[in-house]
Protein backbone atom coordinates (compact mmCIF):
# COMPACT_ATOMS: atom_id res chain seq x y z
CA UNK A 1 0.00 0.00 0.00
CA UNK A 2 0.96 3.30 -0.59
CA UNK A 3 0.07 6.79 0.33
CA UNK A 4 -0.46 8.68 -3.45
CA UNK A 5 -1.48 11.99 -1.81
CA UNK A 6 2.01 13.12 -1.86
CA UNK A 7 3.20 12.09 -5.16
CA UNK A 8 4.88 14.87 -7.33
CA UNK A 9 4.76 14.25 -10.68
CA UNK A 10 7.66 17.10 -11.78
CA UNK A 11 10.84 16.78 -13.65
CA UNK A 12 13.88 15.76 -11.87
CA UNK A 13 15.67 18.29 -10.37
CA UNK A 14 19.44 17.25 -10.74
CA UNK A 15 21.41 15.51 -13.03
CA UNK A 16 21.90 12.15 -11.30
CA UNK A 17 20.80 9.55 -13.92
CA UNK A 18 20.06 5.99 -12.60
CA UNK A 19 18.38 2.95 -13.46
CA UNK A 20 15.83 1.53 -10.97
CA UNK A 21 14.08 -2.13 -10.95
CA UNK A 22 11.08 -2.44 -9.05
CA UNK A 23 10.23 -6.03 -7.96
CA UNK A 24 6.37 -6.57 -6.12
CA UNK A 25 3.93 -8.57 -6.35
CA UNK A 26 1.15 -5.83 -6.05
CA UNK A 27 0.41 -4.38 -9.17
CA UNK A 28 -0.47 -0.97 -7.74
CA UNK A 29 2.80 -0.82 -6.29
CA UNK A 30 4.35 -1.42 -9.31
CA UNK A 31 2.81 1.28 -11.11
CA UNK A 32 2.73 4.07 -8.39
CA UNK A 33 6.70 3.25 -8.22
CA UNK A 34 7.30 3.55 -12.33
CA UNK A 35 5.15 6.68 -12.68
CA UNK A 36 6.93 8.64 -9.51
CA UNK A 37 10.46 7.12 -10.27
CA UNK A 38 10.21 8.17 -13.94
CA UNK A 39 8.65 11.78 -13.02
CA UNK A 40 11.77 12.52 -11.57
CA UNK A 41 14.39 11.13 -14.61
CA UNK A 42 14.71 7.71 -13.38
CA UNK A 43 14.46 4.94 -16.10
CA UNK A 44 12.39 2.21 -14.40
CA UNK A 45 11.51 -1.19 -15.07
CA UNK A 46 9.13 -3.38 -12.90
CA UNK A 47 8.27 -7.19 -12.24
CA UNK A 48 5.25 -8.36 -10.45
CA UNK A 49 7.17 -11.69 -10.17
CA UNK A 50 10.48 -12.05 -8.55
CA UNK A 51 11.49 -14.78 -10.67
CA UNK A 52 10.63 -12.00 -13.33
CA UNK A 53 12.82 -9.69 -11.44
CA UNK A 54 15.92 -11.74 -11.38
CA UNK A 55 15.39 -12.47 -14.82
CA UNK A 56 15.42 -8.42 -15.35
CA UNK A 57 18.49 -7.54 -12.83
CA UNK A 58 20.47 -9.86 -15.38
CA UNK A 59 19.77 -8.88 -18.89
CA UNK A 60 19.24 -5.05 -17.49
CA UNK A 61 21.93 -4.09 -14.82
CA UNK A 62 20.25 -1.85 -12.29
CA UNK A 63 21.65 1.30 -10.10
CA UNK A 64 19.20 0.30 -7.98
CA UNK A 65 16.50 -2.14 -6.50
CA UNK A 66 13.27 -1.51 -5.26
CA UNK A 67 11.49 -5.29 -3.74
CA UNK A 68 9.16 -6.29 -1.32
CA UNK A 69 9.88 -8.69 1.79
CA UNK A 70 6.91 -11.27 1.00
CA UNK A 71 6.27 -12.77 -2.36
CA UNK A 72 4.88 -16.42 -4.01
CA UNK A 73 7.91 -18.57 -5.13
CA UNK A 74 10.46 -16.04 -3.82
CA UNK A 75 10.63 -13.89 -1.25
CA UNK A 76 12.30 -10.47 -0.62
CA UNK A 77 15.48 -12.34 1.30
CA UNK A 78 15.90 -14.87 -1.10
CA UNK A 79 16.21 -11.97 -4.05
CA UNK A 80 18.50 -9.86 -1.39
CA UNK A 81 20.60 -12.77 -1.29
CA UNK A 82 20.85 -12.98 -5.15
CA UNK A 83 22.11 -9.58 -5.55
CA UNK A 84 24.30 -9.79 -3.05
CA UNK A 85 25.99 -12.22 -4.52
CA UNK A 86 26.62 -10.85 -7.63
CA UNK A 87 27.78 -7.45 -6.38
CA UNK A 88 27.20 -4.20 -4.73
CA UNK A 89 23.81 -2.72 -6.11
CA UNK A 90 21.80 -0.98 -3.49
CA UNK A 91 18.67 -2.96 -2.21
CA UNK A 92 15.69 -1.00 -0.64
CA UNK A 93 13.54 -3.69 0.87
CA UNK A 94 9.43 -3.05 1.03
CA UNK A 95 7.20 -4.74 3.55
CA UNK A 96 3.97 -4.77 5.65
CA UNK A 97 5.48 -6.45 8.54
CA UNK A 98 6.93 -3.89 11.21
CA UNK A 99 8.85 -6.33 13.37
CA UNK A 100 12.39 -5.75 13.88
CA UNK A 101 12.97 -9.66 13.16
CA UNK A 102 11.64 -9.11 9.49
CA UNK A 103 14.06 -6.04 9.28
CA UNK A 104 16.78 -8.02 10.54
CA UNK A 105 16.13 -10.58 8.09
CA UNK A 106 16.48 -8.73 5.23
CA UNK A 107 19.39 -6.43 6.26
CA UNK A 108 21.34 -9.66 7.40
CA UNK A 109 20.65 -10.65 3.75
CA UNK A 110 22.01 -7.83 2.10
CA UNK A 111 19.62 -5.38 2.14
CA UNK A 112 20.45 -1.39 2.39
CA UNK A 113 17.39 -0.26 3.35
CA UNK A 114 13.93 -0.79 4.84
CA UNK A 115 10.61 0.66 3.92
CA UNK A 116 7.43 -0.09 5.93
CA UNK A 117 3.96 0.36 3.81
CA UNK A 118 2.26 2.03 3.89
CA UNK A 119 4.71 4.81 2.67
CA UNK A 120 4.56 8.30 1.41
CA UNK A 121 6.30 8.20 -2.02
CA UNK A 122 8.35 11.26 -1.07
CA UNK A 123 10.03 9.98 1.64
CA UNK A 124 11.19 6.52 -0.59
CA UNK A 125 12.08 9.09 -3.35
CA UNK A 126 14.90 10.70 -0.59
CA UNK A 127 15.67 7.49 0.30
CA UNK A 128 16.67 6.36 -3.19
CA UNK A 129 18.18 9.52 -3.74
CA UNK A 130 20.16 9.30 -0.57
CA UNK A 131 21.72 5.77 -2.26
CA UNK A 132 22.27 6.52 -5.51
CA UNK A 133 24.12 9.75 -4.14
CA UNK A 134 26.92 8.44 -1.93
CA UNK A 135 27.80 5.98 -4.85
CA UNK A 136 30.25 8.29 -5.76
CA UNK A 137 31.87 8.92 -2.11
CA UNK A 138 33.54 5.47 -2.62
CA UNK A 139 35.52 6.64 -5.71
CA UNK A 140 38.20 8.30 -3.49
CA UNK A 141 41.84 7.50 -1.62
CA UNK A 142 42.70 4.30 0.36
CA UNK A 143 42.27 4.80 3.99
CA UNK A 144 45.92 3.18 6.33
CA UNK A 145 44.37 2.74 9.10
CA UNK A 146 45.98 0.57 11.77
CA UNK A 147 45.71 -3.30 10.52
CA UNK A 148 43.54 -1.72 8.06
CA UNK A 149 43.74 -0.70 4.42
CA UNK A 150 40.54 0.28 2.81
CA UNK A 151 40.11 0.87 -0.58
CA UNK A 152 37.09 3.03 -1.10
CA UNK A 153 37.57 3.26 -5.20
CA UNK A 154 38.07 -0.75 -5.39
CA UNK A 155 35.43 -1.64 -2.87
CA UNK A 156 37.82 -3.74 -0.83
CA UNK A 157 39.02 -3.52 2.42
CA UNK A 158 42.01 -5.90 4.22
CA UNK A 159 43.14 -6.48 7.41
CA UNK A 160 46.55 -7.50 8.19
CA UNK A 161 46.56 -7.95 4.52
CA UNK A 162 43.87 -10.54 4.41
CA UNK A 163 40.82 -9.14 2.31
CA UNK A 164 37.74 -9.54 4.31
CA UNK A 165 34.36 -9.77 2.40
CA UNK A 166 31.64 -7.51 3.46
CA UNK A 167 28.38 -6.40 2.16
CA UNK A 168 28.07 -2.94 0.54
CA UNK A 169 25.97 -1.44 3.64
CA UNK A 170 28.91 -3.15 5.81
CA UNK A 171 31.85 -1.61 3.75
CA UNK A 172 30.61 2.03 3.95
CA UNK A 173 29.67 2.19 7.82
CA UNK A 174 33.20 0.80 8.28
CA UNK A 175 34.80 3.24 5.68
CA UNK A 176 33.13 6.40 7.92
CA UNK A 177 34.23 4.60 11.27
CA UNK A 178 37.66 4.11 9.65
CA UNK A 179 37.75 8.11 8.85
CA UNK A 180 36.93 8.91 11.77
CA UNK A 181 39.72 6.39 13.49
CA UNK A 182 39.56 6.51 17.29
CA UNK A 183 37.12 9.44 17.28
CA UNK A 184 33.80 8.45 19.25
CA UNK A 185 31.17 8.55 16.61
CA UNK A 186 27.08 8.93 17.91
CA UNK A 187 24.26 6.54 16.99
CA UNK A 188 22.83 9.34 14.71
CA UNK A 189 25.94 10.69 13.24
CA UNK A 190 26.49 7.16 12.31
CA UNK A 191 22.95 6.72 10.76
CA UNK A 192 23.11 9.75 9.12
CA UNK A 193 26.26 9.21 7.12
CA UNK A 194 25.47 5.90 5.76
CA UNK A 195 21.84 5.59 5.72
CA UNK A 196 20.61 9.26 4.95
CA UNK A 197 18.65 11.90 7.96
CA UNK A 198 16.09 9.74 7.54
CA UNK A 199 17.00 6.87 9.30
CA UNK A 200 19.12 8.75 12.04
CA UNK A 201 16.12 7.38 14.81
CA UNK A 202 16.47 3.84 13.78
CA UNK A 203 19.21 2.15 15.76
CA UNK A 204 18.41 -1.13 14.87
CA UNK A 205 20.36 -0.65 11.49
CA UNK A 206 23.85 0.27 13.69
CA UNK A 207 23.01 -2.97 15.79
CA UNK A 208 22.66 -5.27 13.46
CA UNK A 209 25.33 -3.52 11.08
CA UNK A 210 27.96 -3.09 14.08
CA UNK A 211 27.01 -6.90 15.26
CA UNK A 212 27.73 -8.09 11.29
CA UNK A 213 31.29 -6.38 11.18
CA UNK A 214 32.30 -7.51 14.74
CA UNK A 215 31.55 -11.00 14.07
CA UNK A 216 33.28 -10.99 10.54
CA UNK A 217 36.29 -8.83 11.82
CA UNK A 218 36.72 -11.19 14.90
CA UNK A 219 36.97 -14.55 12.93
CA UNK A 220 39.61 -13.11 11.10
CA UNK A 221 41.68 -11.57 13.37
CA UNK A 222 40.61 -12.78 17.26
CA UNK A 223 40.28 -8.92 17.85
CA UNK A 224 37.64 -6.54 18.62
CA UNK A 225 38.17 -3.22 16.62
CA UNK A 226 34.84 -1.53 16.89
CA UNK A 227 34.06 -0.48 20.56
CA UNK A 228 30.74 0.46 22.42
CA UNK A 229 30.68 3.60 24.10
CA UNK A 230 27.30 3.43 25.97
CA UNK A 231 24.40 5.32 25.25
CA UNK A 232 26.63 7.39 22.79
CA UNK A 233 27.64 5.44 20.24
CA UNK A 234 31.19 3.68 18.88
CA UNK A 235 34.62 4.37 18.30
CA UNK A 236 37.26 2.48 15.98
CA UNK A 237 40.38 1.70 17.05
CA UNK A 238 42.21 0.17 14.29
CA UNK A 239 45.27 -0.97 16.59
CA UNK A 240 42.82 -3.66 17.73
CA UNK A 241 40.77 -3.50 20.90
CA UNK A 242 40.20 -6.72 23.50
CA UNK A 243 38.39 -5.56 26.55
CA UNK A 244 35.08 -3.53 27.12
CA UNK A 245 31.33 -3.84 27.27
CA UNK A 246 29.83 -5.50 24.05
CA UNK A 247 26.98 -3.99 21.81
CA UNK A 248 23.44 -4.02 23.49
Amino acid sequence: MVRCDDVLFEGKKDSMPGRILVIDDEVQITRVLRASLSAQGYDVRTANDPDEGIRLFTEWPPDLVITDLMMPNLSGVEVCRFIRARGATPVVVLSVREHERAKVEALDAGADDYVTKPFGIQELLARVRAHLRRAPERATAAIEAGDFLVDAEAHSIAVRGRPIHLTPKEFDLLLHLARNAGKVMTHRALLTAVWGAQSAHQPEYLRVFVGQLRKKLESETGRQYIQTEPWVGYRFVPEGWTGGEEDR
